[in-house]
Formats: C-alpha cells, structure tokens, sequence
C-alpha cells in the first residue's frame, strides 16, 4: 500500500548571505515571498525537501534544496535572481511510477519507469521524452543525461507536452525519496 504523509517540512529564509538580516520560517508553499522579505539570499533546509523557484507562483528557474545550509546558495547553483516562491515536496513512501512518452499527448515509445534513469537515449533508444504520465511519487526530472542541466519538480498528474513540463524535453530522471530528506 502507498502513503505519501506530510511530514514536517521546514526552512528558514534569510534576506542576506550567510544567514544575515530578516528572516521568514516557511513550513509549506509560498507563492510569493515579497510580503514577508524584501530579497533571500539565503536559507537554512532544517527538515524535508523543497523546490525553490526565481520567479513567483512558482514560475521561472527550479532548483532542488534538500536539509542544509545554503549560506549563498546565489553563486553555489548560478542563480541570477534570489528566491520568490517555494514549494514543500512531501515525502513519499511506497512505489514509484511514470510513464514516459516519446512524443506530445502520449505518442510514440512508451516506458514505464519505477527507479531512477540517468540517461533515456542509452537506455530505451529515445532521443527525448516530451509528454509523461506521473503515476506514483514525486520525481525530479532534467534536461541533460546524468541528471545535469535545468531540473524540473513533477508531482503525480499528466503532462501532456513540453509545454506543461516548463519548456522542456527531458533526457534524466530520478526519485525523490528518503536519501533526499
């Protein structure tokens, strides 16, 4: 039997680097952080996993931060702009499961994936993935082979085209599951 609990999810935003400044305790999703703080340049993961957007409701650049201190998480990931929104990833017990698809709306080469995939093409010969059913599970999908380039946070629903997978054809995957918390 699957169960995906809520567990306790906390991080502390910081308006400056290395933990400076006002900050905001954040124990789930924020669409926009501008009410609570001016900028954040950094945070502390005190429990659970969170993705972090550059952009508010959850627009823009996703980068995963899992329990740490990101004392100038600006220069460690590249970023161009702070932190406006960030989304709580529940943990998630039990299998899972995501189709993949070669082409837009569920065309094409399907696989049924249930474990992690570093790279696609070598795999099951597909150049890329451009629709995918997420069955069972939270999963972190990227551009690139051996889970590099811009990621992207895929919750359990349909994702019928690039489109609705924030621009991207993916070519890695992997689960987000208890080595992350």
């Amino acid at each position: 039997m699957t169960s995906t609990s809520m567990n306790t999810c906390r991080v502390v935003f910081y308006e400056d680097r290395n933990f400076q400044g006002r900050s905001y305790e954040c124990m789930s999703d924020v669409a926009d952080m501008s009410p609570f703080l001016n900028r954040c340049h950094s945070c502390r993961v005190e429990s659970g996993c969170f993705m972090m957007y550059d952009r508010p409701n959850y627009m823009g650049n996703q980068y995963f931060f899992r329990r740490g201190d990101y004392a100038d998480y600006m220069s460690m990931f590249g970023m161009n702009d702070c932190i406006r929104s960030c989304r709580m990833i529940p943990m998630h017990r039990g299998t899972f499961r995501m189709r993949i698809y070669e082409r837009e709306n569920f065309g094409g080469q399907m696989h049924e994936m249930m474990d992690d995939c570093d790279n696609i093409m070598d795999r099951y010969r597909m150049s890329h993935c451009q629709s995918c059913h997420v069955m069972e599970g939270h999963w972190l999908v990227y551009e690139q082979p051996q889970y590099r380039g811009r990621m992207m946070y895929m919750r359990p629903g349909e994702y019928r085209s690039p489109r609705e997978m924030g621009g991207m054809r993916f070519l890695s995957m992997r689960r987000i599951n208890d080595s992350f918390y």
